[in-house]
């Protein structure tokens, strides 16, 4: 179906979603105004700018997200080279199991970095379609190669409507804390685990979510892994609670996930703003516990302690599927969200689907249909106004 771009299109959520469903519409369409509304102060404030930002092009192979691997993966290299990002590169990975006998190097992957002490060292991922890129690297890129106009420090906390002629309605504008009415003739909303906020805005949706809080942290930068730039999935390492995954990056600096205790956060907490702006903060326990798990591997750490310690939150939805599409019962409203543990390699794709059906009435790059918000229940009986029925708890589901 054939639709005319959007004039004035805003979207909610300055994350590597929105910058991407921003670039792609600008490329699209350049003659729509583009607007990414933040609720902080910088865009990328989250999982964004906090995440490890590994890519794999296989790795979902089998699954209805096959495509949006396979595009995203190779959009990140194309745009990597286009704009310059100094932070993607090709990467091999290796799988180290949890243990105490000193590694065995062998092999052309098994880096000089890693000499302490764990258990079987194997092949993951040769490089020929694994990567890495820091996506506040990315995410900042996009918007500025958008061109969009960015509010910063602007809450949405509702959005103006008008009936649409033949039934629905459309929305007319965004209001922000504080009283101001952005107008528009197309909105998105990107707000990652805060997806929930939609069900109040459009009560004919319902979007289970749970946000998974984790700490991560940075190590300073070392040559031994700029030079040797190799990932590790470690097993879990029942000593510290941990089952870490080890970035280097080419600067040379070292991020670490994967070190437990992460807390669930329910769609009612999320919906209330739990974390929006404020107290998503690290858990000292797991920082600790992170330190002692990489010494064991890798004597070049054994004195140093991480330079950054943070937490964010990924967006997990029932399903564990992301949500895209649009809104039903509102023709020009769209919801782009729970990209899950995926949501940096998936950006490329997701972003440019989404850019095709607010631009075209339809994404070509990607099948989306699977992700429609529908497929969670639609209340058609909300579309006169209100808010939509109440949810059991949901189980989440993490698998990738």
């Amino acid at each position: 179906m054939a639709a005319i771009p959007p004039k004035n299109l805003l979207i909610v959520g300055g994350g590597i979603q929105g910058a991407s469903v921003a670039y792609w519409t600008s490329k699209i369409s350049p003659a729509t105004k583009i607007t990414v509304v933040e609720a902080n102060d910088r865009v990328a404030p989250h999982a964004s700018g906090k995440g490890g930002g590994f890519l794999a092009r296989s790795w979902g192979d089998g699954s209805i997200t096959e495509t949006l691997h396979h595009a995203s993966f190779d959009l990140h290299e194309q745009l990597a080279k286009e704009w310059g990002l100094k932070s993607y590169r090709r990467l091999p990975v290796l799988s180290v199991g949890a243990g105490s006998r000193t590694f065995n190097k062998k092999g052309s992957f098994h880096p000089a970095w890693l000499d302490g002490a764990g258990g079987r060292v194997d092949v993951m991922g040769d490089s020929s379609d694994t990567a890495q890129v820091h996506p506040r690297e990315f995410t900042e890129m996009a918007i500025s190669q958008s061109g969009a106009t960015v509010r910063l420090n602007s809450k949405v906390i509702g959005v103006e409507t008008v009936p649409e002629e033949g039934g629905g309605r459309k929305v007319t504008g965004v209001k922000i804390e504080g009283g101001e009415l952005l107008e528009c003739d197309a909105m998105v909303v990107a707000m990652g685990p805060w997806g929930p906020f939609a069900e109040t805005w459009f009560p004919t949706i319902n979007v289970p979510m749970e946000g998974i809080k984790s700490t991560s942290v940075v190590w300073p930068s070392r040559e031994a892994t700029k030079s040797e730039g190799v990932a590790l999935f470690c097993g879990e390492d029942d000593r510290y609670g941990t089952h870490i995954e080890v970035y280097p990056r080419p600067d040379g600096t070292i991020y670490c996930c994967g070190v437990g205790g992460s807390d669930y956060i329910g769609s009612d907490d999320l919906k209330e703003g739990r974390f929006l702006t404020s107290g998503c903060d690290p858990n000292p326990q797991r920082v600790t516990a992170a330190t002692q798990a990489l010494h064991q591997i890798s004597s070049t750490y054994t004195n140093l302690v991480p330079d950054v310690t943070q937490a964010c939150m990924r967006p997990c939805p029932s399903d564990a599927l992301p949500i895209m599409g649009g809104v039903p019962g509102f023709k020009n409203a769209f919801i782009n969200c729970g990209h899950n543990c995926w949501g940096i390699l998936w950006a490329p794709a997701a972003g440019k689907s989404m850019a095709e059906l607010i631009t075209k009435g339809e994404a070509s790059t990607c099948d989306i249909s699977g992700f429609d918000v529908r497929r969670f229940g639609v209340n058609e009986e909300e579309t006169r106004g209100g808010r939509g029925r109440k949810r059991g708890s949901a189980s989440v589901g993490e698998q990738w």
